[in-house]
């Protein structure tokens, strides 16, 4: 029996998310949504007979035309050009997952009864989200200012069937799909095109995404960390717990434990060690992996906040009787959370490559890259320079968008967050970590051998068990590729617990 999540004003948040795409939950609008976006309409429709005062937006154009007044015959015509002229997108094709999220978050939205929407409009949202009729957007376009502008237009597009969508595994007309449904265009009336373009659910939906791998990648981490301290023949005195508790960081005394763990049961961990001292990239992981986990926990409240706002404008208040037009559009907190985001996900690739390249290094009874007769063989040099080298652009993708600005609508625009920008740059940085730590991973797991007939702990040679099946061990050179993009699948395959993926 199909199940539902009833879109209404309770909050959504990552655990809720997480069980709405993992159990493929449909959507529908509780009665409280219902009768919030009905009375809403019904209060527009109602101001506007009498309206001849200009309302941004409702009678008047856009930007910088925000003077010109438009005549009531013609208000739904000014919104369904609206969303024409801004279907500006231009670049890659924003990944189908991220779309979805798109959806959810501008039917959340549409649905607290500020913004003034028919109930077709978000039952045709609704009807997308739930046929997986998926708008065709692309990445580039949106300032991250003044909603996403170019993003939405085309998240709208398809509600007067114009545009493309993906159907059936296909990119298709969305005429054509309204067709086969028996789905009439929706005629958009005063404020529609406005409250369907002004918001940031193209920010906010790369934020929950990347908020949902970070969550699982700051676990691979932890543990594939684990792994390489066991490979490197590592210390555990690090990560007692004594040493946290007097810089009790959150995120620190987290890793720590997560890592003790692990290692539970380690006879490599246990054994006599020949040095009293780790390199940093093993012996500070609570520290480093712990600033990620409490940045990751920052974002989530500020992504959080966001997805469970009404963004559009201008507002519309039933009750106080009162139109105001303010700035709820504006990137700028996802577009500084989005950057935090960035530089924290990029030192967990930073400190793993790191760790890739000691274990490669012919210390500590390892041998040279990792591979027997090395010199005929090259083994593992170079997946390392691989890391590095993905290390290098995230460096450069982590530089933030949200010191940028420029000035746009013939000046009535002078301030934009830059915050999509963000976005998309962490979207890619973000599989940049996922990579380098599937390298990690990759040579953790051949280490590991050289340490044979001790054993590491039972979590990670169960967990080794299962790696072998996909990602073979190297006894002499083959194409490394082959097995590095395996021991990404592997990563991406893995799927997580809600308690653990949100511990």
């Amino acid at each position: 029996m199909q199940q539902y999540h009833s879109i209404s004003s309770a909050n959504l948040d990552l655990q809720i998310i997480h069980t709405i795409i993992n159990e493929n939950l449909k959507l529908k609008l509780s009665d409280d949504a219902i009768s919030k976006i009905e009375n809403c309409r019904t209060y527009l429709d109602n101001r506007m007979k009498n309206q001849n005062e200009p309302i941004y937006g409702i009678n008047t154009g856009f930007g910088s035309l925000y003077n010109v007044k438009i005549s009531k015959e013609n208000l739904s015509e000014l919104q369904e050009n609206l969303v024409m002229s801004h279907a500006c997108g231009m670049g890659d094709l924003v990944p189908k997952p991220i779309i979805k999220l798109m959806l959810l978050l501008k039917i959340q939205s549409l649905s607290y009864g500020h913004s003034g929407v028919q109930l077709e409009t978000v039952e045709r949202l609704i009807a997308f989200y739930n046929e997986d009729i998926l708008p065709v957007i692309y990445e580039k376009g949106s300032l991250g200012a003044s909603g996403d502008l170019a993003p939405l237009a085309h998240l709208a597009l398809p509600l007067l069937g114009k545009g493309k969508v993906y159907y059936n595994g296909e990119i298709v007309d969305s005429k054509t799909v309204l067709n086969k449904y028996n789905w009439k265009p929706i005629t958009l009336r005063s404020k529609e095109g406005l409250a369907l373009l002004n918001g940031t659910q193209f920010m906010s939906a790369y934020g929950v995404h990347l908020l949902l791998e970070s969550y699982k990648l700051s676990y691979f981490a932890d543990f594939i960390a684990s792994m390489s301290i066991d490979a490197f023949d590592g210390r555990l005195d690090p990560f007692n717990a004594l040493v946290h508790l007097v810089r009790p960081h959150n995120g620190q005394i987290k890793t720590a434990e997560s890592v003790r763990s692990f290692l539970e049961g380690s006879e490599i961990i246990t054994q006599t060690k020949q040095h009293v001292q780790d390199p940093y990239s093993f012996r500070c992981v609570p520290q480093v992996h712990g600033a990620t986990k409490d940045t990751i926990s920052y974002v989530e409240k500020i992504v959080i906040t966001e997805i469970n706002s009404v963004t559009d404008n201008p507002n519309i208040f039933i009750e106080e009787d009162e139109i105001i037009s303010g700035g709820n559009f504006h990137g700028q907190p996802l577009a500084l959370v989005l950057d935090y985001l960035k530089i924290a996900m990029a030192e967990l690739g930073n400190i793993s490559e790191r760790r890739i390249f000691q274990l490669v290094s012919g210390l500590r009874g390892l041998p040279a890259f990792l591979v027997d007769n090395p010199g005929l063989n090259s083994g593992f040099m170079i997946p390392q320079y691989t890391a590095a080298s993905i290390v290098s652009a995230n460096k450069q993708l982590a530089s933030p968008a949200s010191i940028d600005s420029i000035v746009s609508s013939n000046g009535q625009e002078d301030h934009v967050s830059m915050g999509a920008n963000a976005a998309t740059q962490a979207y890619d940085l973000i599989e940049n970590v996922k990579q380098i730590l599937a390298i990690e991973l990759f040579n953790a797991s051949q280490a590991l051998h050289f340490r044979k007939p001790l054993k590491s702990s039972y979590s990670i040679e169960s967990f080794l068990l299962l790696y072998r099946k996909e990602v073979a061990f190297v006894s002499e050179d083959v194409i490394m590729s082959d097995l590095m993009h395996k021991s990404q699948d592997f990563i991406d395959s893995f799927a997580m617990d809600k308690k653990v993926l949100f511990n």
